[in-house]
């Protein structure tokens, strides 16, 4: 005789039941800027750090509000000085080996590390805001990149550079980029520039450091290091001083 299926809605009985399902830790966000944020920044270098930071807290912020929803859950006596320094190591970590592996490839491979640099140094501001209870998906957190990271000195003018990146985004993706009206070259040193003044490493040191085969390693690996460690020092005096509410949890998209 075989048994009735369960009326809808009622789980079947007797049976064994699946193990309750751990959601899973969020997949790590890409290590280096997306491919469209190249694209943008390459046709728009001007505002390529505004590029950046736009970017960087719409696909980085909800992945640091996880990370610290979960951090919080796993060391639920942690605290965020605590939470902030494992940021800072991890990050700090990236830089460094951001430096030691790109290896010497002319001024292309200037602009990518550089860009890189940024990004990773992004991802550790955001997560440091996080750990103090400041919401990584605000994006007065794009704001707060581009004066910690000293492209702008002060919270106005980046905001209204913000406006303008924004406004060119928009336009690109109605009628199109411009590239193709610039030599590549010329846009890729242009680049470079405004990413190294992000990224707080200075242009001519690191486009040198690329092209003369072995520095690179050397060089690439302390400056790195430094520029991000000083960056880290920055964050968490702001954010220490703002924190205090809970991060709200990642967007739905």
């Amino acid at each position: 005789m075989t048994d009735s299926a369960p009326p809808d809605g009622l789980p079947a009985t007797g049976g064994p039941q699946p193990p309750a399902v751990v959601p899973a830790p969020p997949r790590e966000a890409t290590e280096a800027p997306p491919l469209k944020l190249w694209d943008r920044m390459r046709e728009d270098p001007q505002y390529a750090p505004e590029h950046l930071a736009l970017e960087a807290v719409r696909r980085l912020g909800p992945e640091a509000a996880q990370w610290a929803a979960r951090a919080r859950a796993e060391q639920p006596g942690a605290t965020a000085e605590t939470l902030a320094e494992q940021a800072v190591r991890k990050f700090v970590n990236h830089a460094r080996l951001s430096g030691a592996v790109s290896g010497a490839a002319g001024l292309p491979g200037a602009v990518i590390d550089v860009g890189v640099l940024a990004w990773t140094q992004a991802r550790m501001v955001l997560h440091v805001a996080a750990a103090y209870g400041v919401d990584p998906q605000h994006g007065d957190r794009a704001t707060d990149l581009l004066v910690l990271q000293k492209v702008h000195k002060v919270a106005e003018s980046a905001r209204l550079a913000l406006g303008v990146a924004a406004g060119r985004e928009r336009a690109g993706a109605l009628f199109g980029g411009a590239g193709g009206q610039n030599p590549l070259g010329k846009v890729m040193l242009r680049l470079g520039v405004r990413l190294a003044q992000m990224a707080g490493v200075r242009a001519a040191k690191r486009i040198f450091a690329k092209v003369v085969p072995g520095a690179a390693i050397v060089l690439g690996t302390w400056a790195n290091s430094s520029a991000t460690k000083d960056l880290a020092v920055r964050s968490r005096a702001l954010y220490s001083q703002r924190g205090g509410a809970a991060v709200p949890e990642p967007r739905r998209r």
